[in-house]
């Protein structure tokens, strides 16, 4: 590829930089680079000046009234068309970056309240996440339009995660369900002859099946209990969307019995909305205090077969209630046979901030906590079905 001219260079820096309209001291000068933009590129630079000029309003997430300093003002019809200049100047990654940004910096989401700005964002998990903190705000007019942005978010969600999950976990189900006296309809051929390379008589060209190794024949049956245990304060509102989607595709699965369970300070159970995750996540409140010790409480009552059992806590772990509850909990799980896995985030960022101390305390009683990104998790829940060693990132506690 060949290098860019200087020209090109210059106006690179000068839409990083800014110019004119950033209040630049020699706007003359074209942003200090001396180079004057011009049609599309004029609109782009101009597109970013309504989102960066000058520092983020303060309290714009809390909804407080302090002056803004960017250019959108609180004009729906002029935020609605700034929306639609992103989506026509910057790819759909980009575009979703600046809505964060301007949920941020400018308030945006009270602006999410009518629903032709519904209509012109780009929709994405974090877009998700802010709207199911303003359900109960949202107006009559909107709703259904918000739901129909979470729905397409969830439906591409579920495109890229359900095959590759229900594939990798049907798998891992099997094997975790292989016999060595199966008949002869069931056997494993593949596995069987591995097992018994040693037994094999060149003479004769064959090896004898002296250990036969194959699959239960109770296929129909529920094979593992599935508790996803979801943290649902407002820093965890991408883990809840990726949970909710999981949840439904492993309810789907008939091998897997799967509750879902949300908290904060109180605990609800959403098992039943699993067929549908854009139930389960209009049923969620995001915001609010965290009582891990209290869910916790709840998923153990829920075990009634402790070595067939994987428990999943999703939460930064800052515990407000009693600490040495949820560990004493965890450690009675572990104690019983049941897998017990932490995942920081569920999500594409990494990890958030989240309580060290918690995170290595669980490390300590077998239970490392770690941050999974959605294309991991179904990895990492074969294994926990498998009983194999949990395949832990490099960032993990």
């Amino acid at each position: 590829m060949a290098a860019p001219t200087t020209d090109e260079r210059l106006r690179r820096w000068r839409l990083v930089l800014g110019g004119e309209a950033w209040g630049h001291p020699r706007p003359e000068a074209g942003g200090g680079t001396g180079c004057t933009l011009r049609g599309r590129d004029a609109a782009m630079d101009g597109a970013l000046a309504a989102l960066y000029r000058g520092a983020p309003e303060e309290g714009a997430r809390a909804g407080r009234g302090a002056r803004r300093s960017a250019g959108l003002g609180g004009s729906a019809p002029q935020v609605a068309r700034w929306l639609g200049d992103i989506r026509e100047y910057f790819p759909s990654t980009v575009v979703q970056l600046m809505q964060q940004d301007a949920i941020t910096r400018l308030g945006l989401d009270r602006l999410l309240l009518e629903p032709e700005m519904l209509e012109a964002v780009e929709p994405d998990v974090h877009l998700v996440g802010t709207l199911l903190s303003l359900k109960h705000a949202l107006p009559e007019t909107t709703r259904e339009t918000a739901r129909a942005v979470v729905g397409k978010v969830v439906a591409d969600l579920e495109r890229r995660l359900a095959d590759r999950t229900r594939a990798t976990l049907g798998g891992a189900l099997d094997r975790s369900a292989k016999v060595n006296r199966p008949r002869h309809r069931d056997i494993d051929w593949d596995r069987t002859i591995r097992a018994n390379l040693k037994n094999y008589l060149p003479e004769h060209g064959t090896v004898v099946p002296e250990r036969l190794v194959g699959f239960a024949r109770a296929q129909r049956a529920v094979k593992k209990d599935v508790i996803l245990c979801i943290d649902q304060s407002g820093s965890m509102a991408p883990s809840v969307v990726h949970s909710a989607v999981f949840g439904a595709v492993l309810a789907s699965m008939r091998t897997l019995d799967t509750r879902l369970v949300v908290f904060d300070t109180s605990v609800v159970d959403l098992t039943e909305q699993l067929t549908d995750p854009v139930d389960v996540l209009f049923a969620t409140q995001l915001g609010g205090g965290t009582d891990i010790n209290r869910a916790l409480a709840y998923c153990q009552s829920k075990i009634t077969r402790p070595s067939e059992t994987v428990v999943v806590l999703i939460s930064d772990l800052y515990e407000g209630g009693i600490r040495d509850g949820m560990l004493k909990r965890v450690a009675a799980m572990k104690a019983a046979g049941v897998q017990f896995i932490a995942l920081l985030a569920l999500s594409d960022e990494g990890a958030p901030a989240y309580d060290h101390a918690h995170a290595a305390a669980l490390a300590s009683l077998g239970a490392p906590a770690f941050a999974c990104t959605p294309d991991a998790f179904p990895e990492i829940m074969a294994a926990a079905i498998e009983k194999r060693p949990i395949p832990v990132p490099s960032q993990g506690a």
